[in-house]
């Protein structure tokens, strides 16, 4: 505070210390990301229970001459005999140690089956991403450059169409004429049965079985990154900087690449990282389909039995993995857009 010449009392706000909001934003966000995960949590343990069929007991002794006398053991030494309130704190405080339960199929902790489906699931999803990521980028800012022409036409349509089409229908498609009729990749898994390859062999085998899952998921998600690329380089074609970078004598190709792109990235980038939780878990279908031994064939496996463990184990894990994606989308728009940076 102080006062003017004329007498005036002329109050002064202290501006709060800029470098605070920045935990403040950490924390806000990471509370929200928790709170998710709670509800994640409990959707996961009741919405598994109320499918028609779900008795594990039932269906682990469907086909066979049991009598309800065996069918109530079952259920007593799975806890399915408990109030559900019962089981889902018990499945809580599991949860809590690091216990995903004991899966009814395969006779094994959920833990060290999803572990195993990981890899798998994340080579995949991310040679997809990657390829996906690429492939839209580089055509939607030539795209956007040539706009009206047949090449925008012809590469927005394409994609625009492939989006549209069912995951599984568009694999299960690539699987009859390459895998079956043609022949000319494997029709399912991930390195052929029965092989002994190791080393470099064994690579190229993967690589051979990873073509079909690969570019099942590629043709389904390079869209959404070849649209927003496409619509970001349009707005930043009518910028001054574009115009000011023509005047020095640069070749359209240079004012492309070296400021019309860079400055386009940074909604593409906030999409790379909220796509990518999604693709994760958008690969239950494309696994099912190649039999490819990750997470989405075991969620499938799963949903097949019921077992509940192993479904309430992988719903958890794709979940956590979509928000925890979500929560470094935002913290990095957040680092590359100078105006929240200065919020």
């Amino acid at each position: 505070m102080s006062i003017t010449p004329a007498g005036e009392t002329l109050v002064v706000e202290e501006e709060a210390p800029r470098g605070s909001t920045l935990p403040r934003y950490l924390l806000t966000k990471a509370g929200g990301a928790l709170v998710s995960l709670a509800m994640v949590v409990v959707v996961g343990f009741f919405a598994f229970r109320i499918l028609p069929g779900s008795d594990p007991a039932i269906n682990m002794t469907r086909g066979r001459r049991v009598s309800a006398e065996e069918v109530e053991r079952l259920r007593h030494q799975f806890g399915l005999d408990q109030p559900l309130i019962i089981q889902f704190f018990n499945f809580v405080g599991d949860l809590f140690r690091g216990d995903l339960g004991w899966s009814y199929v395969y006779n094994r902790p959920v833990g060290d089956l999803i572990l195993e489906g990981i890899p798998p699931t994340l080579l995949l999803t991310g040679t997809a991403a990657v390829v996906s990521i690429v492939l839209g980028l580089w055509i939607g800012q030539r795209a956007a450059w040539k706009r009206g022409s047949l090449f925008d036409k012809g590469q927005t349509g394409l994609a625009l169409i492939f989006w549209s089409v069912p995951t599984f229908w568009l694999g299960l498609l690539l699987l009859l004429i390459f895998g079956g009729g043609l022949r000319l990749f494997p029709a399912g898994g991930m390195v052929t049965a029965g092989t002994t390859a190791t080393g470099l062999a064994w690579v190229l085998d993967v690589a051979w079985h990873l073509v079909l899952p690969v570019l099942t998921m590629v043709a389904v998600v390079y869209a959404q990154y070849l649209m927003v690329m496409r619509a970001s380089v349009l707005e930043e074609m009518t910028s001054d900087y574009l115009t000011t970078a023509r005047a020095k004598g640069l070749p359209e190709d240079k004012v492309r690449t070296r400021h019309a792109v860079p400055n386009a990235l940074l909604p593409t980038v906030t999409l790379i990282f909220l796509t990518a939780g999604g693709l994760i878990g958008g690969a239950v279908t494309v696994e099912t389909v190649f039999s490819w031994p990750g997470l989405g064939f075991l969620t499938f496996k799963g949903l097949d039995a019921p077992d509940l463990p192993l479904l309430q184990g992988t719903f958890v894990v794709f979940s956590a993995l979509v928000i925890v994606m979500n929560l470094v989308a935002e913290l990095v728009y957040r680092l590359l857009d100078p105006r929240l940076k200065a919020a």
